[in-house]
């Protein structure tokens, strides 16, 4: 596109500098200047309005505009706009979002520490990890392992954890008390002729061959998301996640769930550990805690956990460790009523109702001659393109990406895929206009590559 000088766009590569692009690009072709947003649609500074096919972030649940969690900021501006969780002190809202956390959890938890983002949240946990191992007197007991293509966030530990060669090079990460298991993704990593269930025994093979290897007395837990939300919405095999409990409790290593995507409804249950019956011992959770109107995440844990830290806190004299926003009192006011208005509205059992519905769509379209293969659980999906012969990888889901936003729809490329995760209050008629919409961007690449 063509930008005029001193306008909005011109302004923006002169002075802001954005997270996950190629800078150089950027600076010659700038953004989308998003202005405004009502339910499942944004429309830009053109007036050109989009559906949001990805929710912002994988994380706009109520959808945009939501007038309820506007007017509690207000009132929780006007009343304490800020307070902090440090040195003996509290307040109300954390409080009550606290205990409905712990409420709604899915397996019995202990305590809930709050954070702003699943990047610190997932990072802290690390730590706390750290310090529980002190606690119980094994210093050797570090080691965490995460999975290849897994994403926990881009903080030194959470980064590290991270799975993703683009979250690592150049920043000198992972950490070397960071390893990484395969990644349990059938479609990318099955073998030719390889069953579901033996490709699973594999996995859980591998896994069990790691723990061997780093010997188990040095590992303290492993990291994974339900669904592999970044890395692609990659869906676990059958049986997986049952052997990977299985395999931790035989070597007492903790789990750490990773609910930042898939919490508060996307699988169509509360939490995915619901769906694939996953029992953490540490839960985090991020993005649709508030829809994202204002940053919050939040740790939760089970007694086995807290325990000994709160003995090591004890015994030293602190637990040394927060932040000036932990707990920030309009952020948990907001985080609070966004979590009435998800249950108020059912939209957990709207995702559970229109999962048929919009799995069956991407499938057919799987079936487009630019695509190669369909996934997704709720509302949460990808639809794998196949990739262009004479082009670098990522190339086609790239094109399949841009050629939906001029179709009025914004998407997210990851590596050959392109992926969903729409507001749950979307409707089938919606779902509808989403992947017409696809269908039409698929017939476009098609035709420019013919």
């Amino acid at each position: 596109m063509t930008i005029a000088p001193n306008s909005i766009e011109a302004r923006d590569i002169a002075y802001q500098m954005h997270p996950n692009v190629n800078l150089r690009t950027y600076e010659k072709s700038g953004g989308l200047v998003i202005e405004s947003g009502d339910g499942i649609y944004v429309t830009d500074n053109n007036g050109k309005r989009y559906i949001e096919g990805l929710a912002g972030l994988w994380s706009v649940a109520v959808g945009f505009g939501e007038k309820r969690l506007a007017e509690v900021a207000k009132a929780q501006m006007e009343k304490l706009p800020y307070y902090h969780t440090f040195a003996y002190k509290t307040h109300g809202p954390s409080i009550e979002l606290a205990e409905m956390l712990i409420k709604l959890a899915p397996v019995p938890m202990s305590k809930v520490h709050f954070t702003s983002s699943g990047s610190e949240a997932n990072d802290l946990a690390a730590k706390m990890v750290w310090y529980r191992s002190n606690a119980l007197g094994k210093p050797d007991k570090k080691k965490i392992i995460g999975r290849i293509y897994g994403y926990h966030g881009v903080t030194i530990a959470a980064g590290s954890i991270t799975g993703l060669p683009r979250n690592h090079q150049s920043f000198d990460l992972p950490l070397d008390r960071m390893v990484h298991t395969s990644c349990p993704s059938y479609v990318h990593f099955g073998k030719d002729g390889e069953s579901e269930a033996d490709f699973t025994k594999r996995m859980l093979g591998d896994l069990e061959e790691l723990i061997q290897r780093e010997g188990p007395e040095t590992i303290a837990a492993f990291w994974g998301e339900p669904v592999m939300g970044a890395g692609g919405v990659l869906v676990p095999p059958a049986g997986y996640w049952e052997g990977v409990q299985e395999i931790l409790r035989k070597h007492d290593i903790l789990l750490v769930v990773d609910e930042v995507i898939c919490g508060f409804g996307r699988t169509g249950k509360m939490f995915a550990c619901e769906t694939y019956n996953i029992k953490p011992d540490v839960l985090v959770l991020s993005k649709q805690i508030s829809s994202s109107y204002l940053p919050l995440s939040a740790i939760l844990m089970n007694d086995n956990f807290y325990q000994p830290i709160a003995d090591e806190s004890d015994r030293i004299g602190s637990f040394g460790h927060g932040y000036t926003a932990s707990g920030h009192p309009v952020a948990t006011a907001v985080g609070l009523e966004n979590l009435k208005i998800i249950q108020e509205r059912d939209l957990v059992g709207n995702a559970a109702q229109l999962e048929e519905k919009f799995l069956a769509r991407l499938k057919a379209l799987a079936e487009h001659p630019v695509a190669h293969s369909s996934r997704g659980v709720g509302l949460l999906g990808a639809l794998e393109i196949k990739p262009f012969a004479d082009g670098k990888p990522g190339d086609a889901a790239l094109a399949v990406a841009a050629a939906l936003q001029e179709e009025g729809v914004i998407c997210r490329a990851v590596m050959e895929a392109v992926c969903f995760c729409p507001p749950l209050i979307i409707t089938a008629e919606q779902i509808d206009d989403m992947f017409d919409a696809l269908g039409r961007a698929l017939d476009t690449v098609a035709a420019k590559r013919a």
